[in-house]
């Protein structure tokens, strides 16, 4: 068996996971109205290992949500799971934020469905991409939704959620289903991260750095759904 550490800190969610293979044995997270990880996220660590009685020296790897995300946020937990990778030798799996929280939906909705993760940007703008039967169909970008809400999504059957989301109802197509959860979650961070663990697809954690995704190039989208 193998013990994975889990770490999330891309909003104002500061969650901490430890698995056991791809299952979930501890979890411990807080969702705030401020950011609380540079004082929460490594109490969280060590209560997290405390109630599943592991010491830190039975971890086999930490994985870590890599964005996109808070700047701040992603610093603080990107350097904590570094930190641990150095102190522990152990390999260091970073996970695509939008692509867990996908992952986390997959499996509550149609198999059909038209998945939509977004993460505050700040404004009117939102972090996303889109996904359609287990795969990513846009890549994750920026996007203002009072600009570009998705138009060249031909569905009707979508669900959009994460902390960026509610600001979209406005302005996306009335007939599809938001969902206020899931929000980011190291939890979401398990399957893929057990995934990646098992064909050691590891990052180098000394040159490894956080995906910010800030750069928005403006024009039309493409059709990218029929």
């Amino acid at each position: 068996m193998s013990y994975i550490l889990h770490i999330d800190s891309t909003t104002k969610v500061c969650s901490i996971a430890l698995s056991e293979n791809d299952k979930l044995i501890q979890l411990i997270e807080l969702d705030s109205d401020g950011l609380v990880h540079s004082e929460k996220l490594h109490l969280f660590i060590e209560e997290c290992l405390e109630k599943a009685n592991i010491k830190p020296s039975h971890l086999d790897a930490i994985s870590v949500s890599k964005g996109p995300g808070s700047y701040t946020g992603l610093r603080i937990g990107i350097s904590a799971a570094k930190g641990l990778c150095y102190g522990l030798n152990i390999p260091l799996i970073a996970i695509d934020t939008l692509s867990a929280m996908a992952n986390s939906v997959a499996h509550n909705v149609e198999k059909n469905a038209v998945l939509i993760p977004m993460i505050d940007a700040r404004r009117i703008e939102v972090f996303c991409s889109v996904h359609h039967l287990g795969k990513e169909i846009k890549a994750v970008h920026s996007r203002v939704l009072n600009e570009e809400p998705f138009d060249e999504l031909d569905s009707e059957n979508v669900y959009y959620f994460g902390d960026g989301a509610e600001k979209g109802q406005e302005h996306l197509n009335s007939s599809w289903t938001y969902l206020q959860e899931p929000k980011t979650s190291a939890k979401n961070l398990i399957p893929i991260a057990w995934e990646k663990f098992t064909k050691k697809d590891f990052e180098n954690a000394a040159y490894f750095e956080p995906s910010y995704h800030k750069d928005f190039q403006a024009g039309k989208p493409k059709k990218v759904l029929k």
